[in-house]
């Protein structure tokens, strides 16, 4: 009887051993769903499919990507924020979403800490200094001698208020003690058909938004705003060797986020499929096709630098009195 009672317990052992892999699969065993603000075509949409096709191959399930464009993207936070926090639904976001809104909107309908998890960059890009093929500046020294001539006698566009384009160009008033009228588009096209026909004297644009317009030789880059010049832009200076503010950056980066509650497990498991993701040569060559920087950071440290990065829009807002509803 003894043996017997042996023999069965080692076998239920066995049999728990086996089984609880199975009842205790890793993350993730279902598709997994990423709400992004971005239209299709777009280059943070473009650059999410690529990422989410190396993820889909590597977990061995479909990463579906969810376009839910419009209300400067409180369309896809909101519907993030309602989703369960278990991994299975994801949201794409710009820097400016998590630290410039709490400063713009007077009620977001949303809230990037209490709501909202740090998953993991993806990348980081640097704007352009746009102007019409046609205009007379070549340099940024000429840009803001031409601003400083009468105030608010120049004008500049952007792709919504309180865009990157927006700020952007209001901390280069704040730079170089300049006024300049702003002109809101609604649609990035738009914008950058104005600039080259000179409705627009210049808007910040990026490679992905504005490179082919300056490959066809409809606008002209004057300088980027970054802290090096840009592979494959490399006879495109930085805004200091142009003659504008030194140390002078006008960047976005864009990442994922998780509704407020999922496992920290989850979170450090996503973080680290992504950035194997990031690392990958095909992912790093197509990535630079759009000047795009590979942003492989912890989940802890993508928080860090959102909070750094408030600080300074909060700056910015208060200087230009922008507020919005």
């Amino acid at each position: 009887m003894k043996l017997f009672k042996l023999v069965v317990t080692l076998a239920v052992l066995g049999l728990a051993v086996t089984v609880f892999p199975v009842v205790a699969q890793t993350y993730p065993n279902k598709p997994v769903r990423i709400i992004t603000p971005f239209p299709p075509g777009s280059g943070p949409d473009a650059a999410l499919r690529l990422v989410g096709d190396k993820l889909t191959k590597t977990w061995g399930h479909q990463v579906i990507v969810d376009n839910r464009p419009g209300g400067n993207g409180f369309i896809a936070l909101q519907a993030a924020k309602q989703a369960a926090p278990d991994g299975y639904t994801l949201v794409q976001v710009d820097n400016y979403h998590l630290a410039a809104h709490p400063h713009l909107y007077k009620n977001l309908p949303y809230d990037p800490v209490k709501d909202f998890e740090p998953v993991s960059p993806l990348f980081r890009n640097y704007f352009f200094v746009t102007v019409p093929a046609s205009s007379p500046w070549k340099s940024m020294a000429d840009l803001i001698a031409a601003a400083k001539v009468k105030p608010d006698s120049l004008n500049y566009g952007s792709w919504f208020i309180g865009s990157p384009g927006h700020l952007g160009a209001a901390a280069l008033e704040g730079a170089t003690g300049t006024q300049m009228s702003h002109i809101p588009f609604k649609d990035l096209n738009q914008l950058y058909a104005a600039v080259g026909v000179n409705d627009v004297n210049w808007a910040f644009g990026s490679a992905a938004s504005a490179g082919a317009l300056y490959r066809g030789g409809k606008v002209k880059f004057l300088a980027v705003a970054a802290p090096k010049r840009i592979a494959g832009y490399m006879d495109v200076p930085t805004v200091a060797e142009a003659g504008g503010p030194p140390n002078f950056e006008v960047s976005a980066w864009i990442g994922l986020l998780a509704p407020r509650g999922v496992s920290k497990d989850t979170i450090v498991k996503l973080n680290k499929d992504i950035a194997a993701v990031l690392a990958d040569k095909d992912i790093v060559e197509r990535f630079a096709v759009f000047a795009y920087d590979p942003l492989p950071l912890t989940a802890a440290d993508m928080g860090k630098l959102a909070e750094t990065e408030s600080r300074k829009y909060a700056e910015i807002v208060k200087r230009s009195k922008i507020s919005l509803d």
